[in-house]
């Protein structure tokens, strides 16, 4: 591998996504020169062979641990073979790959950087009860990273070196764990913490 591509590793959690993770891998493969990990999260369908056929790195969990435990296994990956910065993307294409770069450069002054739906990018939009409680949590969470975040359930995040290190030891598996308290996590670590605008699917 060369420098450039052992730089940043996207992980990409999947389970039961044998019909889009192909697409999702090619598209990523198609805007960076980034290597690709699926970590298959305990399958019953044959999504780890649709994925390695498309061109990515496949890392197999024996039974489903969600996206936490997913991710956790990207984070110990990285290191492990020697990735500086890590990005998650979703397996079901939500998360648009154009924007990997802008992430990533982001890091430049930052140790963890969300892709923000609701900073003034794009049409997505939430309702209801689910509208109120991402404003409640952004608004909670900024104070505590001391910095103004509007996209606080974001999955769609950059993390540079200290933060791959740390989550690699420190990554909670919980319902919202790999968001909201991935934060606080990083919070209280004393990272630093930031947002770009991004466009998200619906």
């Amino acid at each position: 591998m060369d420098g450039a591509k052992l730089n940043t590793l996207v992980v990409i959690p999947a389970f039961n996504e044998s019909e889009v993770v192909a697409a999702v891998i090619r598209e990523v493969l198609e805007h960076t020169d980034f290597d690709v990990l699926v970590v298959d999260d305990g399958s019953s369908d044959n999504t780890a062979e649709v994925a390695s056929q498309a061109g990515a790195q496949v890392a197999r969990l024996p039974f489903n641990l969600g996206v936490g435990g997913a991710m956790r296994t990207g984070f110990v990956f990285a290191v492990e073979n020697g990735y500086r910065n890590v990005v998650q993307v979703d397996a079901d294409g939500q998360h648009n790959p154009s924007d990997l770069h802008a992430l990533v450069a982001a890091l430049d002054g930052a140790d963890l950087v969300l892709g923000a739906r609701f900073a003034g990018v794009g049409s997505y939009d939430v309702t209801g009860p689910r509208k109120w409680a991402m404003r409640l949590f952004a608004a909670v969470l900024s104070k505590t990273c001391k910095t103004r975040l509007t996209d606080t359930t974001s999955g769609f995040k950059a993390s540079g070196p200290r933060a791959v290190k740390l989550f690699s030891v420190n990554y909670p598996a919980e319902y919202l764990g790999d968001t909201i308290e991935a934060l606080v996590i990083a919070a209280r670590a004393g990272l630093t913490i930031t947002q770009v605008p991004v466009s998200m699917r619906e």
